[in-house]
């Protein structure tokens, strides 16, 4: 006993140095985090396109090429238009303006030249560049592979027929980039260049040829220093947030679970530390939608440790010892957290090879925080759980007993459920009809998603990020109505840029007027430009995408593991319910659709999923478990009624963390915590009073049928 004690304490001590140490380089690399242009700010250029009157679909297409351009820098950066002939760049966590513009070079300014000094092919006309690594006969040879367009596939087949043995050049920005040599007419629109000396230089010369190959060619206008959206002392605030809800949350957790909840508290620091170190080491940009991402995670851990010690509780019930009740609860537990993990993880990992800027960083944040909290709930959990139960604490009542309780007959009111779904569902629709009718616009777009108005503002002194963000903006916010007004400060001038929402002639003259009796503006060298919103057409495409092919996915995992379609078709189906209940709300409140709202929709998402498997696992077991006198109806029911304690739990946890930021939180942070909360709410009562229920209907409906 004295050395199964002992062990037990070095467990504990043990866990105490890895949170201790975990904890120190954490909060130490904190530092490192690149953070997102609404967190600390970054870079913004303005560049003009060289072409007089470029035409929509060549704005449109040099835009999407530029976005996916600027994501080497980070999944963030955002790329929009400015009046009709200008582009801007947002990267965030870059404070270097010119090494940026270095690096980027000259957009658009690529050409296919011959021996002649004929141009024989022009940057537009390549479709992508990649680099690759070819062996032959043992032998690494670094290329880069190029596809054309349809025109200028027929184009380089021509030319090179009539160049073989001679050298095309391939020049960037009136620089030689490559001189290859034609061995052969190459009519199949697709080529590879050759003579590499390592993998970077093939990826040196696929990124010039790609941003080279616009379809027009920028100059740059301006480049500026930004603003963070938020701001030092919004980020604190926000800090302070998350560390009081992070505290509620452990004393809920040690308060309900008894011993469990302190083994859980233990996990879920070390987690902390090990988040904070990875989002450094993997250079993850961090904004908001991260942030989303790591309280979806953070949900996730906490779920996982909720599942495992509702088992403990339910072996105990049945009369096992502490000792074989914690070694069954996990091994009962184990299904429904890998399934719910690794089905969100599958979502996570397809948004991120699918998506694009905020889409992108919540993929990221989200699978670092999924492979985390099932690494910390299932084996720091269960090592501190054992070593705390070597260091004495052996008895039952520290740990908690769940007997057999009375099961509650949810599938009863399943109509009713299914009516107020239903009603809530097509009341997004009427109230997206009635706004649209009225002329505002069927939900509330935010400058991210319809654009607004760039107003260029010169100051009598060169005012710092601060002072403008302290003295101006609330200014520029009371007279255009708009909360979240964006600022850049242009590099080495006096001048600021304010983004807000899109001003009527009045506004913006009541804008010149204010900054003029507050700061002494000269409003005849204030001008206003109207842009585009960040999150482009081809954005929002790609993230439509992602999310169908996440979807997909997702029901087929679910559908491999439960071997019934029924349970991957109910899961779908309380997914669509719960993005359009969170639909309504975003229409009846008229509540702002910003950057957040996407990575907001992607969160309910995986936090209904993740519930929704938990007890569609129970349905799973139970099936194998039912007697004859059982009825589906009966299975149904106990399985709901066996974890809906986790459900409350699990949700009033992860509720509590985004109350607190909602609370403490300023504007921007609130834009996605209170619709996150409602998503909470429906995510849990979706799970509890749909799924199930549907997958009863479904299951009946086919034994009516085959009758």
């Amino acid at each position: 006993m004295k050395s199964n004690k002992g062990k037990g304490l070095l467990g504990l001590l043990a866990i105490l140095i890895c949170i201790g140490v975990f904890g120190y380089f954490g909060y130490d690399t904190m530092d490192d985090i690149k953070l997102g242009l609404d967190l600390s700010g970054g870079v913004s250029i303005t560049y003009q396109t060289v072409k007089d009157n470029p035409t929509s679909e060549e704005m449109s297409d040099t835009i999407y090429k530029m976005q996916q351009r600027v994501q080497n820098y980070s999944t963030e950066a955002e790329v929009y238009q400015e009046g009709n002939n200008r582009i801007n760049i947002d990267i965030p966590g870059e404070s270097d303006a010119n090494a940026v513009l270095r690096d980027l070079g000259k957009p658009g300014s690529l050409i296919f030249m011959d021996q002649n000094g004929e141009t024989i092919l022009t940057g537009d006309q390549v479709a992508s560049a990649q680099p690759g690594i070819d062996e032959k006969n043992g032998q690494t040879e670094y290329v880069v592979s190029l596809t054309f367009t349809e025109e200028g596939a027929a184009t380089f087949a021509e030319a090179t027929a009539n160049n073989i043995g001679n050298i095309i050049f391939i020049i960037y920005d009136e620089e030689v980039k490559s001189a290859p040599v034609v061995q052969t007419a190459i009519t199949d629109g697709a080529c590879v260049i050759t003579g590499m000396q390592s993998y970077e230089e093939a990826e040196n010369l696929a990124a010039t040829i790609r941003i080279g190959s616009l379809s027009l060619e920028l100059e740059v206008l301006r480049s500026n220093v930004v603003g963070a959206k938020l701001g030092e002392e919004a980020i604190s605030t926000s800090l302070k947030a998350a560390v009081i809800g992070f505290a509620i949350v452990v004393i809920f957790m040690i308060a309900v679970y008894l011993i469990p909840g302190l083994a859980s508290a233990l996990a879920l620091a070390l987690y902390v530390g090990l988040v904070l170190i990875l989002l450094a080491a993997f250079e993850v940009t961090l904004t908001l939608p991260g942030i989303a991402g790591i309280i979806l995670s953070i949900g996730m851990a906490v779920d996982a440790n909720v599942i495992i010690f509702t088992r403990i509780k339910e072996e105990i019930g049945v009369g096992k010892t502490v000792h074989s009740a914690i070694k069954t609860g996990f091994a009962k537990a184990l299904s429904a957290i890998i399934d719910g993990n690794v089905t969100t993880l599958i979502a996570a990992a397809v948004l991120f090879w699918r998506g694009s800027g905020t889409v992108k960083g919540f993929a990221s944040t989200l699978a670092i925080g999924i492979l985390l909290s099932m690494f910390t709930a299932l084996f720091v959990t269960k090592g501190a759980l054992y070593a705390l139960y070597w260091a004495g604490f052996q008895d039952a009542k520290f740990y908690g007993i769940r007997k057999n309780i009375k099961t509650v007959d949810f599938l009863s009111k399943r109509k009713l459920c299914f009516i107020i779904s239903a009603v809530l569902m097509v009341a997004g629709w009427i109230f997206m009809g009635v706004n649209a009718a009225g002329g505002s616009g069927a939900l509330n777009y935010g400058i991210e998603f319809k654009g607004g108005t760039s107003t260029n503002v010169t100051f009598n002194e060169n005012l710092s990020i601060e002072d403008i963000s302290s003295k101006v903006v609330p200014i520029v916010e009371q007279v255009t109505g708009d909360p979240e007004v964006q600022t850049q400060k242009v590099e080495g001038t006096n001048e600021v840029i304010f983004k807000t929402k899109t001003l009527s002639v009045d506004q913006r003259e009541a804008l010149d007027k204010a900054l003029e009796e507050n700061f002494g503006v000269d409003s005849s060298m204030t001008t206003a430009e109207s842009i585009s919103g960040a999150v482009s057409k081809e954005m929002k495409e790609d993230a439509v995408v992602a999310v169908v092919i996440a979807t997909i996915c997702m029901l087929i995992y679910i559908w491999f593991r439960f071997k019934d379609i029924r349970f991957a078709a109910s899961a779908v189906a309380a997914l669509v319910h719960d993005v359009l209940v969170v639909l309504t709300f975003y229409a009846a409140a008229r509540w702002s659709v910003g950057s957040t709202f996407i990575a907001c929709m992607l969160t309910i998402v995986g936090y209904s999923i993740n519930a929704t498997i938990v007890i569609f696992d129970r349905i799973r077991e139970n099936l194998r478990l039912k007697n004859n006198k059982e009825s589906l109806a009966d299975v149904v029911n106990i399985s709901i009624t066996q974890t809906f304690t986790r459900s409350i739990n699990t949700s009033l946890t992860t509720f509590i963390m985004v109350l607190v930021l909602f609370i403490m939180g300023v504007s921007s942070i609130r834009e996605f915590a209170l619709p996150l909360m409602t998503g909470i709410v429906c995510g849990t009562y979706s799970s509890v009073c749909i799924t199930g229920a549907l997958w009863y209907v479904m299951t009946t409906w086919k034994k009516k049928e085959n009758k």
